[in-house]
């Protein structure tokens, strides 16, 4: 299998995507990009990808089309992801989840294959400080991926995209529980008529989150009139 090259509405500095895990995500939320292809497989681990050449010096998002750590993947499926990742060990890998509960689980896995924590990012998404039940649907709640992720031992990140409207004050708090090194925002680029917030809101949110960590803005943020 050939290693994917990052595209469209990936992150700017991630250079590819491997997935070992397809299908429908459990978390199923109303945004997914991936939905824009129709219906899915069902949830399943493709062995044949444990045969990708993964190079070295890439940053590789893994995981990238489904939650690899949603609560109904397998242990084991993720257990042959990292140990291939590992085998790589040249390369930087991150690893996205609306369920970090479920990565503090498996801790141990990272803890006995990523020696030099600088090879593994870990990031949840955080569209808001609100609960939009219709939105997010199965995806563990804002609280529930705070709560989870701040205890996380390695380089976190956060991705907030698409950005919902929030409340300023308890969302920067929520943010900085989390204690994050790099903040990604984003807008909706599937056009999915999500409760957005105003371009001035952003940007108030933007200038608190400056004072304690690094910004990075997707491309899809112009679209709300943020460059």
């Amino acid at each position: 299998m050939a290693l994917n090259s990052s595209k469209g509405n990936m992150y700017e500095f991630v250079t590819h995507t491997w997935n070992t895990i397809k299908g429908a995500c459990p978390h199923d939320c109303s945004y997914c990009y991936m939905k824009r292809w129709g219906k899915q497989a069902d949830l399943h681990f493709e062995s044949r990808e444990l045969k990708t050449d993964l190079g070295n010096s890439n940053f590789i998002f893994v995981g990238s089309s489904c939650d690899m750590f949603a609560d109904a993947v397998p242990e084991v499926w993720i257990a042959k992801t990292l140990a291939h990742c590992v085998s790589f060990d040249q390369n930087r890998y991150l690893f996205q989840s609306k369920n970090p509960a479920r990565m503090l689980t498996i801790e141990h896995y990272f803890n006995d294959l990523f020696l030099n924590f600088d090879k593994a990012v870990v990031c949840t998404t955080l569209e808001t400080n609100r609960h939009y039940p219709d939105v997010m649907r199965a995806a563990p709640s804002i609280v529930a991926r705070v709560s989870a992720f701040r205890y996380l031992p390695f380089k976190r990140y956060v991705t907030i995209e698409p950005i919902l409207d929030f409340d300023i004050e308890p969302f920067v708090e929520l943010l900085k529980r989390c204690e994050p090194e790099q903040v990604n925002i984003g807008a909706d680029s599937g056009n999915n008529g999500l409760p957005e917030p105003s371009r001035e809101k952003v940007l108030a949110l933007i200038a608190e989150l400056q004072k304690f960590t690094i910004i990075h803005h997707k491309s899809n943020l112009r679209r709300l009139g943020i460059k």
